[in-house]
């Protein structure tokens, strides 16, 4: 028996009150797409996919872990620039070969940014970056006075 996923929408498209609703939502849906603009070309930099990310807090530091499969390290640019750490990149799409049909594609590629705030508690100079396994790991250090220290009390 074969698992299929239950449409809703697709029984109740077959009333004769709702199917004229569905194409009217199917029709409007076609008209923003096309206002949209086409940010599949390289002269536009919006990203098309963003990275998800991981936001830490250590005891030293702050970490920022972004997904990111099937990008090269090279294909990576961290800045930092009014406290704002921008991660950008693009993950290039593998060429098509000749004799392969695509049945689907679900993957994402282009142009890629993440913006990050930064506290005031942060060594901006002392940002680190690593790159293993499709994972960015971007360390960013305390400051002295930001780091918690703890105080005994005495019992009197």
């Amino acid at each position: 028996m074969a698992i299929t996923r239950w449409k809703p929408e697709s029984e109740l498209s077959s009333w004769s009150p709702f199917r004229d609703l569905f194409n009217m939502q199917r029709e409007i849906g076609h008209v923003f797409d096309s206002l949209l603009p086409d940010y599949s070309t390289e002269s536009a930099f919006t990203a098309q996919w963003a990275p998800r990310v991981d936001v830490m807090e250590q005891k030293d530091a702050y970490l920022i872990k972004a997904e990111l499969p099937g990008v090269n390290r090279g294909d990576v640019k961290i800045t930092v620039h009014d406290s704002v750490l921008t991660v950008r990149g693009e993950k290039k799409q593998e060429k098509e070969e000749k004799d392969t049909n695509m049945h689907r594609i679900e993957r994402s590629f282009g142009l890629f940014e993440r913006s990050f705030s930064l506290p005031t508690t942060v060594k901006s100079d002392k940002i680190d970056a690593s790159f293993r396994d499709g994972i960015l790991t971007i360390t960013l250090p305390k400051v002295e006075e930001a780091k918690p220290k703890e105080i005994e009390v005495k019992v009197s």
